[in-house]
């Protein structure tokens, strides 16, 4: 196998720290040295955040990415790789997910407008 490089969407099993043996995918290279990272944390536990390239070893795998995805496209792009499974990650759960996304917050702030203006509404009248 030759050496995978570093680009985006390559994923790699970090070395170092304590997320180490886990695995997480390359978002974006920021520069020679430092390259940003994410696991999902939802499924890896992996965070989002800036990684010395010394601490990753890459694999043969690579996601079909754009750089920057968000949290939920890198996690549709490792169910269309099929990597879940090949990996033995366990897939989360519509709530972990929603939760993990930060969707709930979404959803709360949209039906607190809606109570909000209802209530204007009855006001005026």
């Amino acid at each position: 196998m030759e050496v995978a490089t570093l680009e985006v969407g390559r994923l790699c099993i970090k070395t170092a720290g304590r997320e180490a043996g886990r695995y997480c995918v390359v978002l974006k290279s920021i520069d020679s040295n430092f390259v940003l990272i994410t696991g999902p944390k939802v499924l890896t536990g992996v965070k989002r955040r800036k990684c010395n390239v010394e601490h990753l070893e890459p694999t043969q795998y690579s996601l079909k990415i754009k750089e920057d995805a968000s949290e939920r496209e890198v996690l549709e792009a490792y169910e269309k790789a099929g990597l879940i499974a090949k990996l033995n990650l366990k897939k989360p759960s519509p709530e972990e997910l929603k939760e993990a996304l930060g969707e709930e917050k979404v959803e709360k702030k949209a039906e607190k407008g809606k109570a909000e203006k209802t209530t204007r509404k009855k006001k005026a009248e």
